[in-house]
């Protein structure tokens, strides 16, 4: 029976003033034992009579296994299992777009840090001695490592397929425009590591019928099982995921780590299995960023308005795909930023090289693009002697334009609104000195090292602004599945919401218990436990849990009250209602092959920053002093939240501009631990204002947008353009380090 929107608003009470409905700051359910400490994570996962496993890894970028001898590590006292890829039952190869990856491997290594065996045993010091113990004889091979070099004709074929993942195009325009004033540059991105503090962890029970239950901290459980039970040989219904404490993710948990592993563990010997990476293991164990290399060319008329642009970008994806075809996309379709321009020829290409792999990190190739063009729209607005803020307000989209495919921006567009509210934001003051005229050393580059006194700061203020898209693009059927139940418990009303839509630490589980609230009317909502015995959610990524799971548990409340009895939810008795959602966004299309044209996008977002900057200019020192955000997120659905969001994206901009960097040296990482791969800490962290716009969205869910990518992708570039205000150097590589500073100051090259 249809309900007409009027006939369901009189069936439902208002939402409890300080219950936390949608647009309050409601609190997190889990945040008091998170501060705490006392919420389980994956690592705290724990049963009497488990097992501990632990993975042997190539030391090798590429070589050819020759033999693998088990006996030494067979022969230690309390190992149940040592298993290579012969005992895997099902397919070899995993992966979350191609399966190209083996589970453990047989024939050739691509990557150092590839598993070739696991092993089982009843202590966690007793599986790493064992592992220690097999013997591996290796056929060492040169490694493949340029991404540019892996393309050429000449270049040894890491695959059957070559070493080619994706090449987009786009062509739009006059194909061969003239312009008055013609910029060009080249620019490098630095591989960046997600960094999130919980390791890899989880546990596999065998449930004595063959099948098994996974307990992981990941991000996309349904993509999880697909992968487990194509490597097991088991139908889904053997193999459970259920979601284990998240320790943060930020991309680095859409592809397997210890999956498999575990459950090919447990079935095997018949008891549980944990396993838990180090911090060292962790570097190898999961995909990093996408570095980039760019070379620009624009193109404008007099009066500032840009005629055209020329784009090549190649990105490293590293030994397997994993992602690298969705990055690609990003990487084109958003990689000449948030500006209209009439002409525009980009080519953008992922390789495989014998580097460590690379797929999801927050912003998802639309980062990397946006160092290059706000880069790019800098150099213009010197060439042309014009304002930077200005030249990038005179070539804004907004509400009405088209994107570089094509596609419509049928919402709100504020790009020129953002930039002008950060560039009017009060301007931090001046260094502050005690009575005697003494800078304090916390506010100086270098801090308490006392390195300097301020006899060598330079004051720099940069912008940059982003665009991102939200959701699963190009023709991806991307939906969410949402139960919810409600009934009466202990005499009050409860809604009880089930998904499988991982929480990682962004907030979605309040988001839900929100919803509920302003659909019901009720103050009590469960968030069960999440896991795969409801139908799919996707990933946690794309900034789009808010967005598609948010839609869903929207339309399965309203279908609750739609049958809620006269009285509302107080008058239910023994009646339950329950109503479940599967929930899609309007559709996506895939571009055309030879123009990179098609409406690719379900919503854009869009961010900007102002960054003001303090550099030494004698010791290539930086500090950031203030990172100043505009961002429209369509509607605050927790305002709290967003602006942590904002924050937590800004700061991670800031750490890939000046400091994130794994470091490979023919194909090795020489800097996997957080003593050499720095990132920031709340000493290297800014004021930062924000200035929240809502801009409703009619397509989406209470007019929202998604809100945790944005500001990691204009971060970055705003504080680059800073410090190049400060030193007047032109840079083009991030992470930029204190020696790209000092060697051109001092009469070398960055």
């Amino acid at each position: 029976m249809s309900t007409t929107e009027t006939e369901r608003d009189t069936r439902r009470p208002e939402a409890p003033s300080d219950a936390g409905g949608v647009g309050d700051s409601a609190p997190r359910p889990d945040g008091i034992l998170k501060v705490s400490g006392e919420f389980a994570y994956g690592s705290d996962l724990w049963m009497a009579d488990m097992l501990w496993g632990t993975t042997l890894r190539s030391p090798h970028p590429h070589a050819r296994i020759a033999r693998i001898d088990l006996s030494e590590a067979l022969a230690v006292p309390g190992v149940y299992a040592v298993l290579t890829s012969s005992d895997v039952p099902g397919t070899n190869l995993y992966g979350l777009e191609h399966a190209d990856q083996p589970v453990l491997a047989s024939d050739v290594v691509r990557y150092e840090g590839e598993p070739v065996a696991v092993v089982a045993a009843d202590h966690p010091e007793t599986a790493r001695r064992a592992a220690g113990r097999i013997r591996v004889d290796y056929e060492v091979l040169d490694p493949v490592t340029d991404a540019r070099t892996a393309l050429q004709d000449n270049a040894p074929r890491l695959h059957p397929d070559g070493n080619l993942v994706r090449h987009l195009k786009i062509r739009t325009g006059d194909p061969e425009p003239t312009a008055e004033v013609v910029v060009t540059g080249e620019f490098e991105v630095g591989m960046q590591d997600q960094a999130f503090l919980g390791p890899e962890s989880g546990m596999a029970i065998p449930d004595g019928e063959g099948g098994v239950d996974l307990h992981v901290a990941t991000q996309w459980l349904h993509a999880d099982q697909a992968q487990v039970c194509t490597a097991l040989g088991l139908r889904p219904d053997q193999v459970r995921l259920s979601l284990a404490g998240v320790g943060g993710a930020f991309g680095g948990r859409e592809d397997l780590s210890m999956h498999i592993h575990a459950c090919l563990l447990a079935l095997h010997t018949g008891r549980p299995v944990k396993m838990v990476y180090s911090r060292e293991e962790s570097f190898f164990g999961h995909v990093h960023r996408h570095p980039a290399l760019l070379h620009y060319e624009f193109g404008a008329d007099r009066t500032g308005q840009l005629v055209y642009a020329r784009a090549e970008t190649w990105l490293d994806g590293g030994a397997y795909a994993s992602s690298t075809g969705a990055v690609v996309g990003n990487a084109a379709t958003l990689g000449l930023g948030p500006y209209v321009i009439p002409s525009i020829r980009m080519d953008c290409w992922g390789a495989y090289t014998n580097n460590p792999p690379c797929g999801a990190m927050r912003g998802f190739g639309a980062t990397q693009a946006a160092f290059a063009y706000e880069a790019m729209m800098d150099r213009m607005a010197a060439a042309l002697e014009m304002d930077p803020v200005e030249f990038r307000v005179r070539n804004a989209m907004a509400e009405g334009s088209h994107a570089a495919t094509g596609q419509l921006i049928d919402s709100a567009a504020p790009v020129a609104e953002l930039l002008e509210r950060v560039r009017d934001l009060p301007m931090p003051g001046p260094l502050s000195t005690s009575g005697d005229g003494v800078t304090d050393l916390r506010e100086l580059p270098g801090g308490v090292s006392n390195t300097t006194h301020g006899e060598a700061v330079r004051r720099g203020v940069g912008y940059g602004v982003g665009i991102k898209n939200v959701g699963f693009s190009m023709g991806f059927d991307d939906f969410s599945t949402v139960a919810v139940r409600l009934e009466l418990v202990g005499g009050e009303p409860t809604a009880t919401v089930h998904t499988a839509a991982a929480e990682v630490g962004q907030g979605l589980v309040t988001v839900m218990q929100q919803i509920c609230r302003t659909e019901l009317g009720v103050e009590r909502v469960v968030i069960a436990p999440i896991d795969t015995a409801i139908g799919g959610a996707g990933s946690t990524s794309a900034s789009r849990q808010t967005y598609v799971t948010g839609g869903a548990t929207q339309e399965a409340c309203r279908r609750v009250r739609a049958r809620l009895p006269e009285g509302g939810p107080g008058a239910l008795g023994d009646t339950v209602i329950e109503e479940t959602v599967e929930w899609r966004h309007r559709p996506t299309h895939p571009v055309d092959p030879e123009t990179g044209q098609g409406d690719a996008h379900v919503q854009f977002a869009f961010a900007a920053h102002r960054a003001v900057v303090d550099v030494d200019v004698e010791l290539g020192l930086v500090k950031v002093v203030e990172l100043a955000c505009a961002q429209d997120v369509g509607r605050a659905m927790n305002p709290d939240a967003v602006i942590g969001q904002i924050h937590g994206g800004a700061v991670q901009g800031l750490g890939l501009a000046v400091m994130e960097e794994i470091q490979i040296e023919d194909g090795h990482i020489r800097n996997p631990s957080f003593t050499d791969y720095l990132i920031p800490t709340i000493l290297d962290t800014p004021s930062m204002p924000v200035d929240v716009l809502e801009y409703p969205d009619p397509h989406a869910p209470y007019g929202l947008r998604g809100v945790g990518e944005p500001p990691n992708i204009s971060s970055g570039p705003a504080i680059v353009a800073a410090i190049r205000a400060a030193t007047g150097l032109d840079l083009s590589r991030v992470p930029v380090r204190p020696e790209h500073l000092t060697r051109q100051l001092w009469g070398g090259s960055p």
